[in-house]
């Protein structure tokens, strides 16, 4: 027998989660379906950004974030050489009322959003619930969405809904089965993804890439431990692998001397992930009964660690458009598409900044077809008008269109 929602929400990540809660706030009965039986996830998006902080604060949320383990990136800085450095990227400036990046462990962020779901009579989660397909009207391929299909502790089953929203992630099966289109761009590089042992003595808190002839890596402070991204040319995982333990850790101390005798905590490349890079966006992200937002309708490069934000901002977005007609029911192709029209422009633009970092500065520099620098025009640039700086931490920190919580959703803390 079938089971009935208003909104089934297929994937349990920020997007999501976002707009579940978002939606039961507003009175929308909704089902969060997630696959896995908890968010334990490593090297997942750690980086919440100004305006998700914000949406946070606008959720009545801020007490619970901020009691979370995290730190504090505020600014980008580049080591242009041997003790010289230069800030490019400045999110300590903006007119936010938290200007920085707030690296929290993803699980962390999406346990305080399913804690404040169950305060809403209209939220539902289920763990440990894969989905397996969409339902159609009368049985037609061609026919309205109308649910899912989907394996859960106790079996197969069917969830009935007015409104299926597949934020299932690139993998997206949601995506798959509706036989939406997808446009990739190349992508250069993959990453490797570790953590080393942080040493007491740094207390500084930044982001800063270190780059060699072929080489390039991001070093993110954390609670207690380094998260590392060493970038390495697309494709090459099985063939980096195959060089062993020791040239991974001679790439690591080529690039981040400092770590010494830390780089022997990896003690086997299986400690090392692999991510394999994707760019790409749907051409349609809606069709009768059905709407992908999030990573399911445009995965993100890691360059920027912009995307757990922009798919968190499509979430408000859906949810402030699509609680009306869907406490109606009379949720419409035209309301569908408001959400991609709302969307679409900052998608662009973010996945279009990501193509040009990967193509004048990534790219070239994995490749080992390009210098191991930044470009000397932009360090002389930055450096003698600093406030500069601001203009990426505004791309990144913010972004186009920023998204705010919508009266129905806003709480006071708590």
């Amino acid at each position: 027998m079938s089971e009935k929602t208003t909104c089934a929400v297929v994937g349990g990540g920020p997007a999501g989660m976002v707009l579940g809660l978002l939606l039961a706030r507003a009175g929308v009965d909704v089902t969060v379906l997630e696959q896995h039986a908890d968010f334990l996830r490593d090297f997942r998006g750690d980086t919440v950004h100004p305006t998700t902080l914000r949406l946070i604060d606008e959720l009545g949320l801020w007490p619970q974030f901020a009691a979370l383990p995290h730190s504090r990136l505020e600014k980008g800085t580049f080591e242009v050489s041997p003790g010289h450095s230069v800030t490019l990227v400045d999110f300590s400036r903006l007119r936010q009322p938290h200007p920085y990046v707030a690296m929290v462990p993803q699980w962390d962020l999406l346990n305080l959003l399913a804690e404040a779901g169950k305060a809403e009579p209209g939220f539902t989660l289920r763990m440990s619930t894969e989905v397996t397909g969409l339902l159609r009207d009368n049985g037609r391929d061609n026919g309205r969405v109308v649910g899912v299909r989907y394996q859960g502790p106790d079996g197969a089953g069917e969830l009935l809904a007015d409104l299926t929203v597949g934020c299932d992630g690139r993998g997206s099966v949601v995506r798959g089965d509706a036989g939406f289109r997808v446009q990739e761009w190349p992508v250069s590089f993959d990453v490797w993804w570790f953590r080393l042992p942080r040493r007491q003595s740094d207390q500084h808190y930044t982001l800063f890439p270190r780059l060699a002839p072929g080489k390039a890596m991001i070093v993110i402070p954390r609670e207690g431990y380094l998260q590392i991204a060493l970038l390495i040319p697309k494709g090459s995982d099985a063939r980096q692998r195959a060089r062993g333990l020791a040239a991974f850790h001679t790439d690591v101390l080529d690039l981040l001397p400092e770590a010494g005798d830390t780089v022997e905590s990896v003690t086997s490349l299986d400690d090392v992930k692999h991510l394999d890079v994707r760019l790409n966006r749907l051409r349609h992200w809606h069709t009768d009964g059905l709407l992908c937002i999030g990573d399911a309708a445009h995965a993100m490069s890691p360059a920027g660690g912009i995307g757990i934000n922009v798919a968190v901002q499509d979430g408000v977005a859906a949810a402030r458009l699509l609680a009306g007609p869907l406490l109606r029911g009379e949720v419409t192709g035209r309301d569908l598409a408001a959400v991609r029209r709302r969307r679409i422009v900052p998608t662009a633009v973010t996945q279009a900044l990501q193509r040009q970092i990967d193509k004048r500065l990534l790219g070239p520099i994995v490749s080992g077809e390009g210098g191991a620098g930044l470009p000397k025009t932009l360090v002389w640039l930055v450096e003698r008008v600093p406030w500069l700086a601001v203009i990426p931490g505004f791309l990144v920190g913010v972004g186009i269109r920023p998204e705010r919580a919508p009266a129905f959703a806003r709480r006071a803390p708590t």
